[in-house]
């Protein structure tokens, strides 16, 4: 997922991050900048390097599941 997606998944991925204290907006499932500079923030700290910055890729994707509870 990436900026100008939105829908559940996006809200799933906010309240990932949320949890992770990496995002501090709504959870109106809009994949926005706010969420994108988290994203970015969070690949930068676990050193993802495999997804494209900013992208809410299989590799980040797969990390941050494994540290966060399902919504």
């Amino acid at each position: 997922m990436s900026r100008g997606d939105q829908g559940p998944e996006v809200v799933e991925l906010q309240q990932r991050l949320k949890e992770k204290w990496m995002y501090w907006g709504d959870l109106d499932g809009d994949y926005d900048r706010q969420v994108e500079d988290a994203v970015r923030q969070y690949q930068w700290e676990n050193r993802i390097r495999t997804d494209r910055v900013g992208v809410y890729g299989p590799d980040t994707r797969r990390k941050l599941e494994s540290e966060t509870r399902e919504p």
